[in-house]
């Protein structure tokens, strides 16, 4: 058995990213713990109709039929402020993430790469809290960022586009695939069920699942990217 550490900033994150890897670790029987930086609370262009109390609470409860989907029995939501990652004090998130890489004591840990995926700010803090950790422990577990390949970019840039999924100017700049250290691609069965927690959270999916050809949808979620950390990053110094 293995331990795996999924950490990101907003519920349906993992989903997106990851439920594929950590549905499969679950079926071989190892130990996946998720966590959700925020409960994702002002995460809609309707904040009159979703204040973010009920927009939060909410979507904890999206979030947690969804991890039923994928068989993940373990998820925390570390009430940190939807948005507000950056404003964060950077020790105290980084101290957060030690403690809990201590505590569930991984033999992975997945989570964003540098550009956050979308470059949103709270995906970029996730991404340097959890490397800082790692980073203080002395790399206690293999690290993997997400990623997405150059075929996929290809393939999907305009639709990403359309949806306005960047937050700043800046684009990825996609991997090749024989860089990657982790390349899931999910059929049948095992796409079924991401698509099924997809549509679990109902607040962030829906509308994109009932307009989009469900095809072309399926194609864009069933590539699970991973680069390793140690292969992007510098050696660490004793």
């Amino acid at each position: 058995m293995e331990t795996m550490l999924s950490i990101w900033a907003h519920p349906d994150d993992e989903t997106f990213l990851a439920a594929g890897i950590m549905a499969a670790a679950v079926d071989r029987g190892d130990r996946v713990v998720c966590i959700s930086a925020t409960a994702g609370e002002r995460g809609t262009p309707d904040p009159e109709a979703w204040p973010p109390a009920r927009l939060g609470a909410l979507r904890r409860r999206e979030a947690a039929a969804a991890m039923a989907v994928l068989g993940v029995q373990e998820h925390r939501i570390l009430g940190y402020p939807d948005g507000g990652l950056p404003a964060v004090d950077h020790e105290a998130g980084v101290a957060r993430m030690v403690a809990l890489i201590g505590e569930i004591a991984p033999d992975v840990i997945i989570t964003f790469g540098p550009d956050g995926t979308t470059f949103h700010p709270d995906h970029i803090t996730v991404h340097r809290w959890v490397t800082e950790a790692w980073e203080r422990l002395q790399r206690p577990a293999r690290l993997l960022y997400s990623a997405v390949t150059e075929e996929h970019l290809a393939r999907f840039a305009d639709l990403y586009e359309e949806w306005g999924v960047y937050m700043t100017d800046e684009r990825p700049v996609g991997v090749r695939t024989d860089e990657l250290a982790r390349h899931v691609v999910l059929k049948s069965e095992a796409l079924d069920r991401k698509l099924a927690a997809l549509a679990a959270m109902a607040s962030q999916t829906r509308d994109v699942m009932t307009t989009l050809d469900p095809d072309l949808f399926a194609a864009e979620v069933g590539e699970e990217c991973f680069v390793d950390a140690a292969d992007v990053l510098q050696p660490t110094t004793s």
